[in-house]
This record gives structure tokens, C-alpha cells and sequence, in this order.
């Protein structure tokens, strides 16, 4: 009987995620017919003008940095994860500290030449177990244990963290969209808070990179099934949303709370969006399979480790708010001598 249960849960969890398109394929498509798709605003996968160059003014402040926060050519740019334990793994996947699996966004990025191996410092804070409750205040005890053991550690402080990725979840929800109660909506003030505290504990935070959940369809558990990985993009949606209308027109996101990037939090955009509706391709191709999942169907394997931590590769690789900071220096080439 059990066993039956399962897998008629796991069955109605499929059918329910196969209604669903992916955010980015969603464009000015509605969800449950109330809530568009994209991304970012009108259907878009791109940060409207106005949220890119406030991007490239704070990636412009990212700079080594000493220990004591101040610019240095001898300093390091800290890039650090927070989230819960499918952030770890891909992320890192099974050390933290470093060193990460070769098949980690870490590993793969320590392997990778165009990479800024020089001044920028890979640093994994995300921890098992660690939902979104748990990074939402400064005097979390989460933040003491990054700079205890992640951070110290390695030589480095709080103050030369200058960019995070951010990918958090609820354990256990029971209210998807669209009640005004829905896990999606707590989200929403969790993230608000979460990019503050952020900002409170490194002082020097200019960029956060937010991606949702992966696909969930195949979860036998109830720790965070579909609907509500798909709906954590949402989440995600609308605080950027909440930043950008906050610079607009100075109205503060009565969820959100304030997320005003001159001085109460750092800019925040999305980061790679990983959600595909199983083997039903995305539009980029992307898929996933049930063996890019562990047992419970919810946390990844080391296949589906690899393929985040590729795709967040990827993106910082590309996005214009990363790449200067980022990529290796391209070297300038030498002037010709001058014939006498």
C-alpha cells in the first residue's frame, strides 16, 4: 500500500508539472491565467535598460579588495553561494570547504582557463538542510559559521565578498498559486530579507544572482514537490520586479520591503533559470531526465549537479554585470618598437 501511494503521488506530481511552461518559454503567456511569463517584465528574458546599467554601475565597484575592504592589486574578489543543500551540491557538491567535485560549478570553473583565476576567490556558503528562514536575518548563525569556516579559513573576510548566488526554497509547503498565501508569496518577503541581511553582513556586496528551484516532478517526497519548485521562479520574478519599480519611483514593495541598491541592499537579477518540464524540452534544449536526480526525485545527482553547475558557468561567463570581474584579463598587446 505504501508503495502504491508513492507512486500514484509521484504520477499526479508528473501529470500536474507537464500543465507547466517554463518561465522563460512563457513570454506574455499567463500562468493560471493571472500571473505573465519572462523572466523580466512584458514577457522579457532581459533586464530592462534601466535595471542593466544599474547592473553595470555596481559590477564597475567590483575590484580586489584586502582584507580590510580596501582596493588592492594584491586583493580577491569573493563570489559566494547561499541556499540549502541543492545549492551545495551544485555548487561545490560533496566538499566544503573547498575542494569542490571536478563536476561542480566550482570545480568546473577551477578547470576553466577563461576563468579569473588571479583575484577571484570561489567560495561555498550554501549548507544542507538550510532553507530560506534560515539566511533571513544577519545574526543567523549561518553567517558566523561562512565566516568561520568558509571564509577564515581560506584568508578571506566578509569584506571582500562583492557577489553572491542565491538559490533558497521553503521545506514543505502546502499552498501554490494563486492564494495570496502561496509558498511563492512567503517567498517573496523571505528574498527581501535574505538580500538585506546579505548586505548587512558584507558591506561590500555590489551583485546578487538569483536562480529557482530545478524541476521537482519526480519527488516522492513532500519536501518541496511541483508545484512549488516551478513557483519559486515566481518568487524570484517579482522581487527583482520590486527592486526595479522601487528605483523607478521610490515606492517601496510592501513584500519585498526595501531593496534600495544604493545602500540598503546590493542590485539583484536573476541568475541562471534552471527549471525544464522534465524530458519535455525547453527551448534551449534543456531537460531532465530522472537520472539527473537522486532517489527522492528532488535533490540532484551528479549528472544533474554537472548540469547546474554548467549552466551558472555559463552565465557568469556571459552576463555583462560578471564578465569584468569574472573572466581572466585579456592581456593587451604589446606595442610594436619604433623603428630609429
Amino acid at each position: 500500500m505504501r508503495a502504491l501511494f508513492w507512486t500514484s503521488l509521484l504520477l499526479l506530481a508528473a501529470t500536474a508539472a507537464a500543465q507547466r511552461t517554463a518561465i522563460n518559454d512563457l513570454g506574455t503567456g499567463m500562468y493560471l491565467g493571472q500571473f505573465e511569463g519572462g523572466l523580466y517584465e512584458n514577457g522579457s528574458n532581459l533586464p530592462p535598460a534601466d535595471h542593466r546599467s544599474a547592473e553595470l554601475q555596481h559590477a564597475a565597484a567590483v575590484r580586489p579588495l584586502d582584507r580590510n575592504g580596501n582596493p588592492s592589486p594584491d586583493g580577491r574578489i569573493v563570489l559566494l553561494s547561499i541556499g540549502m543543500s541543492n545549492t551545495t551540491q551544485e555548487y561545490c557538491a560533496t566538499n566544503n570547504p573547498a575542494p569542490c567535485s571536478a563536476w561542480s560549478f566550482a570545480g568546473q570553473a577551477a578547470s576553466d582557463p577563461s576563468v579569473n583565476h588571479r583575484t577571484l576567490a570561489i567560495v561555498n556558503g550554501a549548507r544542507s538542510g538550510q532553507t530560506s528562514g534560515a539566511w533571513d536575518a544577519p545574526t543567523d548563525p549561518n553567517y558566523d559559521q561562512i565566516r568561520d569556516t568558509n571564509l577564515g579559513p581560506a584568508g578571506f573576510t566578509e569584506r571582500q565578498v562583492q557577489a553572491a548566488w542565491v538559490k533558497v526554497a521553503n521545506a514543505q509547503p502546502t499552498v501554490s498559486l494563486p492564494s495570496p498565501n502561496a509558498d511563492a508569496q512567503h517567498l517573496i518577503r523571505q528574498l527581501g530579507d535574505i538580500v538585506r541581511a546579505l548586505k548587512t553582513r558584507y558591506p561590500n556586496l555590489q551583485l546578487v544572482f538569483i536562480s529557482s528551484r530545478i524541476y521537482a516532478g519526480y519527488a516522492i517526497t513532500t519536501l518541496n514537490p511541483e508545484p512549488y519548485a516551478y513557483e519559486t521562479g515566481f518568487a524570484v520574478k517579482w522581487v527583482v520586479a520590486a527592486q526595479i519599480e522601487q528605483r523607478r519611483g521610490a515606492r517601496v514593495d510592501p513584500a519585498a520591503g526595501n531593496l534600495d541598491d544604493r545602500n540598503a541592499a546590493p542590485w539583484i537579477g536573476w541568475g541562471p533559470y534552471l527549471w525544464a518540464d522534465g524530458m519535455n524540452a525547453r527551448s534551449d534544449g534543456l531537460t531532465w531526465a530522472r537520472a539527473d536526480l537522486e532517489g527522492d526525485g528532488t535533490h540532484p545527482s551528479q549528472s544533474g549537479e554537472q548540469k547546474v553547475g554548467a549552466m551558472l558557468l555559463d552565465f557568469l561567463k556571459h552576463d555583462p554585470g560578471a564578465t569584468s570581474w569574472f573572466l581572466a584579463e585579456t592581456p593587451r598587446p604589446r606595442r610594436r618598437a619604433t623603428l630609429p
